[in-house]
C-alpha cells in the first residue's frame, strides 16, 4: 500500500452536501492532536523548579508594586540588573540573587546611594533588545533541529563502529522484529477468522435499520409542510430521529470495536509470551516491550476512528460521512496515526542505546515535521470536498455573499498556515505553546461535542413540551396550532441561549475570564439581569395571553354546545376588543420593563404618555364616545352580528361590530357605518319574539264573526304545520273592531312568532287566507269617490249643454227656416255690422 493513498478520483466529481464536513473536521483536530501528542513531554522537560512565592514575599512585592515611587525604584533595579550594571545595595547582608522576591526587599531607592553611573533612565531601548534576544533564541531553537541531526549521525557512527554496539543492535531489534513479524501473522489469521461474526453484527445492524426505517414512515404524517414552524419542527424531528439511530448504533458500534480489537490482543499476546518464553536479554526485552506497546497503540486509535467512520458497514457509523469520504479518511488515518508510534518509540528506546537527549529531540521533530507535511498533503487532497460542503445552498446575488463564497473556496489556506505554524511553535522551542495548544484544542472539541449532544436533547425536550397531550388537544382543539405558533420563536432562543453558553466556555478554556465578566462585573451583572428578566417578562407575558385566549376559547365552546347561541355570538363579537386591550396592557408592561432594565428611565415616558393620552381624550371627545358607547352596547349584549335592526334611521341587518362602529346593509344592499356616538336608540327586531299585526277592512254587512273563524283556523292549520309550526309561538288573538265608520269596519288581529320569522310567517298566513276568504264571498269595503265641478259653473253649464241625447227621447220637430217665431219665443236680434 503506498505511503499517501490514492482513492477514486471519480468517487468525490459529484457535489457533496455538508453531511460529511464534521467528521472531516473531526478528523482534522485527530490529525492535529496526534501531532501535538509529543508536547507534553517536550514541554515538561522545559519547565522550570523554581519554587513559588511564600505568602509574605508575595505581600510585600504587592506592596512594592501598589507604591508608585517603590514600583519606579523596583523598575529601575530590574532594568540596571538587565543592562549588566552593578546595583549597590543597601549596608544589610546582600540577599540571593536568583529569588524574584528578593529584589522588594532590595527595591527601595532610599538606602542606595545616587551614583552618575547608575542614572539610566528607564526607555524603550531595554525592551526592544529583550524582544530581540527572546527573538534569536527562538531562531537559534528552530535551526538546532537541523544542527542536532547531526548528533544522531555521530552516534549511529559510533554504534555501528564498536562490534559489541552493533551486535546488541542487531540482537535487539532482530529480535523484536523476529517478533513482531509472529505477531502480526497472528493478528492477521485471528482478523481472517473474525469475518463471520463481523458480517452477522452488521447483518443485525441492517436489520435493525431497515425496521427503524419503516417505522419513521409509518409516524411521519404525510401532510405537506407549508409553513415555516412545519419546517423547523420537521428538521428538529429528523434531528431527533438520527439521534436516536446514533445512540442504537452504539451497542453494534462497540461490539464492532471489541471484535477488532481481538487480533491486536493476541499479537500483544504473542509479544508478551516471548518475553517470558525466550531467554532474551534486557534491551532485547525492552525492545519488544516497546514496538508491541507502539503497534497496539497505534491500532487501536486506528480502530477507534475506523469505528467510528465504518466504511465497510454504514449501518453501525457513528459520524455523519459518506462512504467515499470515510474509505478516503480512514486510510489517510492509518498514515498519521504512524507518527506517534515512531515518536513514543523514539523518546523511549534512544536512552537505552545512549542516544543524547538533543538527538532524540531533533529526531522526535523530524518526524513531527513529516507529520505536518502529510496533514499538509491531506489538506489540499480534500479542499475541493470541504469548500463543497461549506457553500451554502441557497445563496442570495448580492456581492457580499459572493465575497464569502469565494472565501470559502480558499479555507485550505488558513488551515495549511495553522498546520506548518504549530510545528514551527513547537520546533523553536516557544515555551509553553504546544501544551496550550494541546489543552485548549482538547478542551475545544469536547465542549463543542458536549454542545452538540445537550443541543440534540434540548430540541427533544422542546419538541416533546410543545406537543399537546391529547386530552387537553379535545379540551381545547386550537392550543396545538398555538403552540405551533410559539415553536419557532422558542426555538431561536434556545438556541441563542446554548450557543451562549458554548461561547462561554469555549472562551473560559482559551483563557479569556468570560464568566468572571458576567458573575461578577457590575456591567457584565446588568446584562445579565436584564436579559434575563426581559426573557422572564416575555414568558410570563405570553403565558398569560395564552392561559386568557385558552379560557376565553373553552367558553366560547362551551356557549356553543349548550345551544347557548345568543351568549356565542356576544362572546364572539366582544372576542376581539378583549384580545385588542389585553395585547396593548402586556405589550406596555412588557416595554417599560425591558426599558428600564436596559437602563431608560422610564418616568417621563409615562408622564409624557399620561399628558398625550389626556389631550388626545380632550381633542377627540367623539371618538372617546364611540369607543364607550360601543363597549356598553356589546357587553349589554343589544346587538350582535346578524341582528335585524333599525338605529340611526337605517333598517337592516348588522354585517360586523367594532368598538366604534356598527355596519347595517339595508334591504336595498346598502352598507351603512354608523358610529355609535350617532346611535340614541336601537330597535332590534332579533330579541325574544316578534307579533304580527293582522288587519283587515271589511264592509258593515259583513259577518265579523265569520271572518274571525277563518283567520283562526288557517293560524291553527300552519302551527300544525311541520315547517311554520315552530316559527309560530301563539295562537290568534282576536283584538276586534278597531274602527268602524263610513270606510267599514276594520277587524284587528294578532299572533306572535319566533325572532326574524315574522315577515316570513306572515307572507304565509296572507297567502292562505286569500282564497279562503274569496270562496267565503267575503265582502271587503270598496271605497267610490269621484271629482265635480260646482253648479253654475262655465265647464259645468258647457258639460250640462252637451250631454249625449237619450236614446228613448224623441228628436225635436225641425224648425223651418223662414216660418216667423212667435213673441215670446222670438230671439235675440242683432244689428248687422
Amino acid at each position: 500500500m503506498p505511503l499517501i493513498p490514492r482513492p477514486d478520483p471519480a468517487s468525490f466529481s459529484a457535489p457533496r452536501t455538508g453531511r460529511s464536513l464534521p467528521g472531516i473536521l473531526l478528523f482534522l483536530a485527530l490529525s492535529l492532536l496526534t501531532s501535538l501528542a509529543p508536547a507534553m513531554a517536550a514541554d515538561s522537560t522545559t519547565t522550570t523548579t523554581d519554587a513559588p512565592l511564600n505568602k509574605q514575599e508575595a505581600q510585600q512585592l504587592l506592596n512594592v508594586l501598589n507604591n508608585p515611587k517603590e514600583r519606579e525604584s523596583f523598575t529601575h533595579t530590574l532594568s540596571l540588573m538587565a543592562r549588566g550594571l552593578q546595583v549597590e545595595a543597601p549596608a544589610t547582608t546582600p540577599a540571593p540573587a536568583a529569588p524574584v522576591a528578593a529584589a522588594p526587599k532590595a527595591a527601595p531607592a532610599k538606602a542606595v546611594p545616587a551614583k552618575p553611573v547608575a542614572e539610566v533612565p528607564p526607555d524603550i531601548h531595554t525592551g526592544l533588545s529583550s524582544i530581540r534576544l527572546q527573538a534569536f533564541g527562538y531562531l537559534h531553537n528552530f535551526l538546532g533541529l537541523f544542527s542536532d541531526l547531526a548528533i544522531v549521525g555521530h552516534w549511529a557512527h559510533r554504534m555501528l563502529a564498536s562490534a559489541d554496539s552493533r551486535t546488541t543492535i542487531l540482537h535487539a531489534f532482530g529480535g523484536g522484529l523476529i517478533v513482531m513479524l509472529c505477531g502480526i501473522a497472528l493478528e492477521r489469521v485471528v482478523a481472517l477468522s473474525l469475518r463471520k461474526p463481523l458480517r452477522q453484527l452488521t447483518q443485525n445492524a441492517e436489520n435493525r435499520e431497515q425496521r427503524s426505517a419503516v417505522a419513521t414512515e409509518e409516524d411521519t404524517p404525510q401532510e405537506p409542510i407549508v409553513d415555516g414552524s412545519s419546517q423547523t419542527r420537521a428538521a428538529d424531528q429528523r434531528r431527533q430521529v438520527e439521534t436516536l439511530r446514533f445512540l442504537a448504533r452504539v451497542p453494534y458500534a462497540l461490539g464492532h470495536f471489541a471484535l477488532k480489537a481481538v487480533p491486536v490482543l493476541a499479537f500483544l499476546a504473542v509479544a508478551y509470551l516471548a518475553i517470558l518464553v525466550f531467554p532474551w536479554n534486557e534491551k532485547t526485552d525492552n525492545v519488544i516491550m516497546t514496538l508491541a506497546n507502539c503497534y497496539a497503540a497505534a491500532r487501536c486509535l486506528y480502530l477507534f476512528v475506523e469505528t467510528g467512520f465504518a466504511p465497510r458497514s454504514p449501518t453501525i457509523r457513528l459520524l455523519p460521512a459518506t462512504d467515499a469520504t470515510a474509505f478516503l479518511l480512514t486510510r489517510w488515518w492509518n498514515v498519521l496515526v504512524a507518527a506517534p508510534a515512531i515518536i513514543f518509540c523514539l523518546s523511549t528506546l534512544g536512552g537505552q542505546f545512549n542516544l543524547s537527549p538533543r538527538g532524540t529531540d531533533a529526531m522526535i521533530r523530524g518526524v513531527v515535521l513529516i507529520e505536518h507535511i502529510l496533514i499538509a498533503v491531506f489538506i489540499w487532497r480534500i479542499r475541493h470536498l470541504v469548500s463543497r460542503a461549506l457553500q451554502p445552498r441557497a445563496v442570495p446575488d448580492t456581492a457580499m455573499w459572493t465575497f464569502l463564497v469565494a472565501l470559502t473556496r480558499l479555507w485550505w489556506v488558513p488551515a495549511m498556515f495553522l498546520d506548518i505554524s504549530l510545528w514551527i511553535v513547537w520546533a523553536a522551542h516557544l515555551p509553553g505553546g504546544y501544551r496550550w495548544i494541546l489543552d485548549t484544542t482538547g478542551i475545544t472539541i469536547g465542549i463543542l461535542v458536549a454542545s452538540r449532544l445537550v443541543a440534540v436533547l434540548a430540541y427533544g425536550l422542546q419538541d416533546r413540551f410543545f406537543r399537546i397531550n391529547p386530552t387537553l388537544t379535545e379540551r381545547f382543539p386550537d392550543l396545538q396550532k398555538r403552540a405551533d405558533r410559539y415553536y419557532p420563536f422558542a426555538r431561536r432562543i434556545l438556541t441563542g441561549v446554548l450557543l451562549f453558553l458554548t461561547l462561554i466556555a469555549m472562551t473560559e478554556a482559551w483563557g479569556l475570564p468570560t464568566f468572571g465578566f458576567f458573575v461578577h462585573n457590575a456591567v457584565g451583572r446588568h446584562l445579565m439581569d436584564a436579559v434575563l428578566t426581559m426573557l422572564v417578562a416575555l414568558s410570563v407575558a405570553v403565558t398569560i395571553w395564552e392561559i386568557i385566549n385558552a379560557f376565553l376559547g373553552q367558553q366560547l365552546t362551551r356557549f356553543e354546545k349548550s345551544d347557548q347561541m345568543s351568549r356565542a355570538t356576544r362572546l364572539r363579537t366582544v372576542l376581539p376588543i378583549i384580545r385588542t386591550v389585553l395585547l396593548a396592557i402586556i405589550i406596555i408592561i412588557v416595554a417599560v420593563t425591558t426599558l428600564s432594565q436596559i437602563g431608560i428611565n422610564v418616568t417621563p415616558l409615562l408622564t409624557g404618555a399620561g399628558i398625550m393620552g389626556a389631550a388626545i381624550a380632550f381633542g377627540s371627545q367623539s371618538l372617546v364616545k364611540d369607543f364607550i358607547t360601543g363597549f356598553f352596547m356589546l357587553v349589554e349584549d343589544a346587538i350582535q352580528v346578524g341582528d335585524w335592526v333599525t338605529t340611526g334611521g337605517v333598517s337592516g341587518t348588522v354585517e360586523n361590530l367594532s368598538i366604534r362602529t356598527v355596519k347595517v346593509r339595508d334591504i336595498n344592499g346598502d352598507l351603512h357605518i354608523i358610529p355609535f356616538s350617532s346611535v340614541s336608540s336601537i330597535a332590534n327586531t332579533a330579541r325574544g319574539y316578534n307579533q304580527v299585526i293582522v288587519k283587515q277592512q271589511l264592509d258593515l254587512s259583513e259577518d265579523l264573526p265569520r271572518v274571525t273563524a277563518i283567520m283562526a283556523k288557517t293560524l291553527k292549520e300552519m302551527r300544525d304545520d311541520p315547517v311554520f309550526g315552530p316559527m309560530i309561538l301563539s295562537d290568534y288573538n282576536d283584538l276586534g273592531v278597531d274602527n268602524s265608520d263610513s270606510g267599514g269596519a276594520t277587524l284587528l288581529g294578532s299572533f306572535r312568532t319566533t325572532p326574524m320569522m315574522k315577515w316570513k310567517v306572515k307572507r304565509e298566513f296572507y297567502r292562505r287566507i286569500t282564497n279562503l276568504l274569496a270562496a267565503a264571498n267575503i265582502k271587503f269595503y270598496t271605497g267610490t269617490s269621484y271629482f265635480t265641478t260646482p253648479p253654475g259653473n262655465a265647464m259645468r253649464i258647457a258639460a250640462d249643454i252637451n250631454l249625449p241625447t237619450p236614446a228613448n227621447d224623441a228628436p225635436p220637430a225641425a224648425a223651418k227656416p223662414e216660418q216667423p217665431v212667435q213673441d215670446n219665443d222670438k230671439p235675440e236680434t242683432s244689428t248687422p255690422e
